[in-house]
């Protein structure tokens, strides 16, 4: 038996200019941190003669050109896993179309089981790159590239997208007393709303490639905002990241009609005026998580709480993706 878990992410500056569609004309530039929520992968060895791959669904086949799940079906075929008698199961701590990234840590949760199945060492990047195959240029996903790499190498990560494909990256220079003061300070707190990622980043996707003026310079100042952002981060100016990221929210939601609605926007409202300093909607937009950066935590709660919103805590993930169990 093979137990992987792979870590969720949140963004925290330059969010959009990972997709292919704008970094391969302008390279991209984004940080994000990977947080103690995982998706887990179990690879066991059987008696039957068929793949039993269980998620939200159970499927039993015989050939894994004949599985539905794509992103099953395509790994197994990339790392050559192709014997039966094999049982392949999935779990997540937070549900998929949340804007956590979970897509990505399926992914690669499932690529680290599969090589290890194999018996073969994997470097984060090549985690990462063979995720990104999978997703956007097997199965045509109109998606980024940070979910995949910032699970595979989790921590809190800077990622400069070149135009020919390759991804630098490397540790965010933080101190660790500002480390620690933005793990307390920042908040999540689920929509009640889960969505495609896919269906609002297509319009992004579309726009870009057609040179749309507004949605380019849009992406640029969001790039330029996350070179900011790293830099307060690393100066330890952490009021100053949580005005970067409301300016953040303000030009995101710019960029798609779905992006938030009259509720998100009155809950966004509602926080600001109880002790944020700053906060957007995780993700590709449209549902998920809202997350907020406020040094008066307890009058956020309560806030938020009065509105009816979950907050789920975390803290940030330094492992990456990672075997938990072989045996």
């Amino acid at each position: 038996m093979i137990i992987t878990r792979s870590p969720l992410r949140i963004s925290l500056g330059g969010g959009g200019t990972d997709l292919p569609s704008y970094y391969q004309e302008h390279s991209g530039f984004l940080i994000a941190a990977a947080i103690d929520k995982y998706v887990y992968i179990t690879l066991h060895r059987t008696f039957v003669d068929e793949l039993i791959v269980k998620y939200s669904k159970l499927e039993r086949v015989r050939r894994v050109s004949e599985i539905e799940h794509p992103l099953i079906r395509e790994a197994l075929q990339l790392v050559g896993v192709d014997a039966p008698y094999l049982e392949i199961t999935s779990m997540a701590d937070i549900p998929a179309g949340t804007g956590l990234g979970s897509s990505g840590s399926f992914t690669t949760a499932l690529l680290k089981a599969l090589h290890a199945w194999k018996m073969n060492l994997v470097h984060p990047a090549q985690l990462a790159e063979q995720a990104c195959e999978i997703e956007i240029d097997r199965l045509g996903e109109p998606i980024g590239k940070q979910d995949q790499y910032i699970a595979a190498y989790g921590g809190i990560t800077c990622f400069k997208f070149m135009p020919d494909g390759r991804v630098d990256a490397w540790p965010l220079k933080i101190s660790e007393e500002t480390r620690y003061n933005l793990e307390a300070n920042l908040l999540l707190f689920f929509t009640g709303y889960s969505r495609s990622a896919s269906s609002i980043l297509k319009e992004q996707k579309t726009k870009t490639l057609a040179a749309d003026k507004a949605m380019v310079e849009n992406l640029h100042f969001v790039k330029e905002l996350g070179k900011q952002s790293q830099r307060a981060l690393e100066n330890g100016d952490l009021r100053e990241f949580a005005h970067l990221m409301d300016i953040h929210w303000q030009r995101k939601k710019e960029r798609a009609g779905n992006m938030s609605n009259s509720q998100i926007n009155e809950w966004y409202d509602h926080a600001m005026g109880n002790g944020a300093l700053g906060g957007k909607l995780i993700g590709a937009g449209g549902g998920g998580f809202l997350m907020f950066y406020g040094e008066d935590k307890g009058r956020l709660r309560h806030a938020m709480r009065e509105k009816g919103l979950v907050e789920i805590r975390f803290r940030f993930d330094f492992e990456g993706t990672k075997i938990v169990a072989q045996s």
